[in-house]
C-alpha cells in the first residue's frame, strides 16, 4: 500500500479538494458532542493552508435519504472549524454546482472552504460519474485523509480520484496505511490478534485471514459462545448464531491444521440479564447453566489472555470481551486494554468499542495506534482491498 502523500505535492495556488471524516455525534441543539473527527483532521487542513493551498473539505455526515436534510448539515463542523483552526472558515450552500464554483473561483492561498454533506446527493454513495465530474471541477489536486470511508467506493473519494491527478494520501491516512501495513503485510512476529464483539458472522472472514497471518487469536465477547457450542460446549442462554457453527468448526479446523493457537474463554462473568443491580456469577465458559447467559470473560480468561502477550511483537485487537458499556462485564475488556497498553508489542487498535475501552481505560496515549476507520479496519483484517486507498497515486 506504498501511495504518495500530500508532501509529495505541490500545492500553492491549487484547488486542493480534500476528502475528509467530519462524520461526528451531534447533540440534537445544533453542536458536536465530541470532535476528535474533526482534530484528527487538522494536521493535513494546515498542512495545506501553510503551502498556500485553496483547501476545499467534503465530508458526510449521518445517513440522510439522498436529498438535503437541516439535521445532517454540516454548519455545525464550519463553526468547530473556525474555532480550532483560528481562521475564518466559509461554508458552502451545496457540496456541486454554478455557486459552488463561484465560491471556490474567488479563494485566496491559504483560504478553506466546508462544502455541504455530500451525501445530500443520492449519486454519492453509488459513486456516481456525474456528481464526481461536479466534484473534478472544484479541484486541481486530491487529497484523501478519510480512512473511515476508505471501504467505500463513493463519488467524493474514488470518482473524483479517478477523474483528478494528482490524488494523493492525507497524512491521517498515510499514518493509517503505514500502521496497517506494518500488521497485514509485514509483522515483526510472534502476532497475537484479539478479536471480540457480539456477532461471530461479522468476524469469520476476519479470523479466516487472520489465521494465515498470526500466531494466536484470543476470543472474547458474544462471538465467543457460538465457537465453544461448535466444540460441544454448554452456553446456557448465551448468543449463539445456530447457521454458524459449521463455518465455527471449520475455523477451529483451520486453526489447528495451521498451528495457530485459537483461544476461547475457559471462564465467563454470566447473570440472568443484562439489568443493573443482578446477581452474577463465574461459570465454565463451557459449562453455562440453562438461564444464564456469558456476558464478559472471567478472571482465569484474563490471566490466561494476559499471558498470551508475552513476548509479542504485534498485537492488532479489533472488539470488546463483554457487555464493557455495562460497569458489572466491562473487566474483561478494560484488563486487556490495560495489557496491551503495558506491552512493548506494536499495538493497532480498530473500532468503535475498542477505541472507547482505550479512552475509558486511560490508556489511548499508551498504545501504538488506534485506527479511525471501523469498518474499513475490518475490512482489512478480512484481507480485502481498500477502494479509497487503491485509487490513490502509488
Amino acid at each position: 500500500m506504498a501511495k504518495r502523500t500530500i508532501r509529495d505535492v505541490e500545492l500553492t495556488g491549487k484547488r486542493v479538494f480534500m476528502r475528509v471524516d467530519f462524520n461526528v455525534p451531534l447533540d440534537g441543539q445544533g453542536g458536536i458532542r465530541e470532535e476528535s473527527r474533526i482534530k484528527a483532521a487538522l494536521p493535513t487542513i494546515r498542512y495545506a493552508m501553510e503551502r498556500g493551498g485553496k483547501v476545499i473539505l467534503a465530508s458526510h455526515l449521518g445517513r440522510p435519504k439522498g436529498g438535503p436534510s437541516p439535521e445532517f448539515s454540516l454548519k455545525p463542523v464550519a463553526g468547530a472549524l473556525e474555532r480550532l483552526l483560528g481562521i475564518p472558515v466559509a461554508m458552502a450552500p451545496d457540496c456541486v454546482g454554478s455557486q459552488v464554483e463561484e465560491m471556490v473561483a474567488g479563494m485566496s492561498n491559504g483560504q478553506v472552504i466546508l462544502l455541504e454533506n455530500v451525501r445530500f446527493h443520492g449519486g454519492e454513495t453509488k459513486d456516481d460519474p456525474q456528481l464526481a465530474a461536479a466534484f473534478a471541477r472544484l479541484a486541481d489536486v486530491v487529497v484523501n485523509d478519510a480512512f473511515g470511508t476508505a471501504h467505500r467506493a463513493h463519488s467524493s473519494n474514488v470518482g473524483v480520484a479517478r477523474l483528478v491527478k494528482p490524488a494523493v494520501a492525507g497524512l491521517l491516512m498515510a499514518e493509517e496505511i503505514s500502521y496497517l501495513d506494518r500488521v497485514m503485510a509485514n509483522p515483526e512476529r510472534p502476532m497475537v490478534a484479539i478479536l471480540g464483539g457480539s456477532k461471530v458472522s461479522t468476524k469469520i472472514q476476519v479470523i479466516r485471514s487472520l489465521l494465515e497471518r498470526v500466531d494466536a487469536i484470543l476470543i472474547g465477547g458474544g462471538m465467543a459462545f457460538t465457537l465453544l457450542q461448535a466444540q460441544g460446549g454448554q452456553v446456557g442462554n448465551s448468543l449463539v448464531e445456530p447457521e454458524m457453527l459449521e463455518e465455527a468448526r471449520q475455523a477451529l479446523a483451520k486453526a489447528k491444521e495451521r498451528g495457530v493457537s485459537l483461544l476461547l474463554p475457559e471462564d465467563a462473568v454470566v447473570a440472568r440479564s443484562l439489568e443493573e443491580g443482578g446477581e452474577t456469577r463465574v461459570m465454565g465458559a463451557g459449562a453455562i447453566e440453562e438461564g444464564w447467559m456469558g456476558l464478559d470473560i472471567g478472571p482465569a480468561t484474563i490471566g490466561r489472555f494476559i499471558q498470551a502477550l508475552q513476548g509479542v511483537k504485534t498485537i492488532v485487537w479489533n472488539g470488546p470481551m463483554g457487555v464493557f458499556e455495562k460497569p458489572a462485564f466491562a473487566q474483561g475488556t478494560l484488563a486487556m486494554a490495560q495489557a496491551v497498553a503495558q506491552s512493548p508489542a506494536l499495538s493497532v487498535l480498530g473500532g468503535g468499542d475498542t477505541d472507547a475501552a482505550a479512552h475509558q481505560c486511560g490508556v489511548a496515549d499508551k498504545v501504538s495506534y488506534i485506527s479511525t476507520g471501523g469498518g474499513a479496519f475490518l475490512e482489512l483484517l478480512e484481507g480485502r482491498s481498500l477502494p479509497g486507498v487503491d485509487i490513490l497515486d502509488d
